[in-house]
C-alpha cells in the first residue's frame, strides 16, 4: 500500500499566496487540482499545498525538515524572503516564515557545530 503525506494551509487570496509560496519554495507547483488549489511534491509522496479558503486562512504550523536548512534559508533569502524569527536548540535550528495571513512555515534541521 502506497502511503503519501498532504499538508495543506488555507489562505486568504490565493494569487498573492500562490506567488509567495513559490518564492519560499523557490519552484512552481507540481500541479493545481483547480482554481484555488497549489501542490508542491517536497520528496517522494510528501506533498504541502495551499487551498483558498479565508475562513481558516492563518492558523497553519508546518515544517520543512531538511539536511542542509542554513544553505535552504540563504537561497530563499535569495529570492527575497527573510525569516522573522530563529530558534536554535543544540544542534538544530528552525528558521521561521510567515505569509500575508500568519501561517508559519519552519525551515529546520541540524546544523554544522560551526554555525
Amino acid at each position: 500500500m502506497a502511503v503519501g503525506i498532504f499538508a495543506g494551509i488555507a489562505v486568504r487570496d490565493y494569487a498573492s499566496a500562490l506567488e509567495w509560496y513559490k518564492q519560499l519554495l523557490g519552484v512552481e507547483p507540481s500541479f493545481y487540482p483547480n482554481d484555488v488549489e497549489a501542490v508542491w511534491q517536497l520528496a517522494e509522496n510528501r506533498f504541502v499545498y495551499i487551498v483558498e479558503d479565508a475562513k481558516r486562512a492563518g492558523g497553519a504550523v508546518s515544517l520543512i525538515w531538511l539536511d542542509e536548512p542554513d544553505a535552504e534559508v540563504a537561497r530563499i533569502a535569495e529570492r527575497g524572503l527573510l525569516p522573522v524569527e530563529m530558534e536554535k536548540h543544540g544542534a538544530v535550528c528552525k528558521w521561521v516564515f510567515h505569509d500575508a495571513d500568519g501561517n508559519e512555515t519552519g525551515i529546520g534541521g541540524e546544523v554544522s557545530s560551526s554555525e
